[in-house]
């Protein structure tokens, strides 16, 4: 499987925030992107935990939304790791379709 990573748009992509509301905002900011690529085989790197976490429980919610409106749309199966990066750590989620 290829995941379309969206990491690399935007400058806070490799921001830690340093409380939970900024990361909430940011990853809800991300929200257009992941629906943009249409919830299959895209993902997210973060170094930020609280983001990865935040993704992790809000990624299904936004794709049950979706499926609401388009019940053609696959169920989103979300997915996390972690790797090191330049002696960074770096929580990666992504998203794998399902079946209806």
């Amino acid at each position: 499987m290829c995941v379309k990573w969206i990491h690399g748009r935007y400058k806070e992509d490799s921001r830690v925030f340093d409380s939970v509301w900024e990361a909430e905002e940011w990853a809800d900011s991300l929200y257009p992107d992941i629906i943009g690529e249409g919830f299959v085989n895209v993902g997210y790197a973060t170094p930020d935990k609280k983001v990865a976490d935040l993704l992790i429980r809000e990624i299904p919610r936004w794709a049950e939304f979706v499926r609401r409106q388009d019940p053609s749309i696959p169920i989103a199966i979300v997915h996390a790791s972690t790797e090191y990066v330049k002696e960074r750590l770096i929580y990666k989620v992504w998203i794998e379709s399902g079946k209806h």
